[in-house]
């Protein structure tokens, strides 16, 4: 994962999702970017941004979130940010988990699945998600999405990706779990751990934070079987509920893939 992940001083988890094979070729470097909230850029990370031609910035992040701790960009970057107000109002749902429950290994695999199956048709990522593809028709310039922690809303919407430009079902996998390794989840987790029990007053296990703050495969399995069974397939799913069109699918695969 060397080559994919970016150092950055103050922003978490950021990586090129391209280079991976799919049957039309290699899905271009330098034009798809991921990573967690730029709300703590620092004047290096600033200048490393700007380095990378970014057209668009994707922030999957609610309304309360973006306020809370809003994005730092480069000074005169003339890009787009795309976001939206829909559902934003009041505590992120991770937030509220945290407050009104208590965090145990079984607790946390729980909320996440059913955070999974709920993401895919969730009306906020529904119209954010539509926003991005539509907007890797009409542009030419790199895009970076990113949530908070750049692993679950971010996560989904790479795979999403990968998925419409045909890249393997285990590259998917791979690159969805590199967060781990990418923020050093194993290495960091009793920092973590620390850091949850302050918030919340309570002790948490080594298992829960794993279970939460991390990914693991079976989440991301669970957004693919919510969309086959409410959709049958990807492709279905890009048309009925995101409104990208088999037209705009292979304008996408053209401009992505060499």
């Amino acid at each position: 994962m060397s080559d994919r992940l970016l150092s950055f001083e103050a922003i978490e988890n950021f990586r090129d999702f391209g280079g991976y094979a799919s049957p039309h070729g290699v899905v271009r470097r330098g034009l798809l970017f991921r990573s967690g909230q730029l709300s703590r850029s620092t004047h290096s990370d600033l200048e490393r941004l700007d380095k990378l031609g970014l057209g668009h910035v994707v922030d999957l992040r609610r309304s309360s979130e973006r306020i809370k701790q809003p994005d730092r960009l480069p000074a005169g970057w003339t890009g787009q940010t795309l976001s939206t107000d829909l559902g934003g109002d009041g505590e992120a749902p991770h937030i509220q988990f945290l407050r009104t429950q208590e965090l145990t290994e079984d607790s946390g695999r729980r909320y996440m699945g059913q955070t999974y199956e709920r993401m895919p048709f969730d009306p906020a990522h529904v119209a954010l998600f539509s926003d991005y593809f539509k907007a890797l028709v009409r542009g030419d310039a790199a895009v970076l999405i990113h949530c908070a922690a750049g692993k679950d809303r971010t996560g989904l919407l790479a795979a999403l990706t990968h998925g419409l430009l045909g890249v393997s079902a285990d590259d998917i996998m791979e690159d969805y779990l590199a967060t781990n390794r990418a923020v050093d989840l194993a290495g960091r987790a009793g920092e973590f751990a620390a850091a949850l029990e302050r918030w919340t007053g309570k002790p948490v296990a080594h298992g829960a934070v794993v279970a939460f703050l991390g990914v693991e495969a079976d989440y991301l399995h669970r957004a693919r079987q919510a969309i086959i069974d409410r959709c049958g397939s990807l492709e279905s799913y890009m048309q009925a509920v995101l409104g990208i069109s088999p037209a705009q699918r292979a304008a996408i695969i053209e401009r992505l893939v060499d």
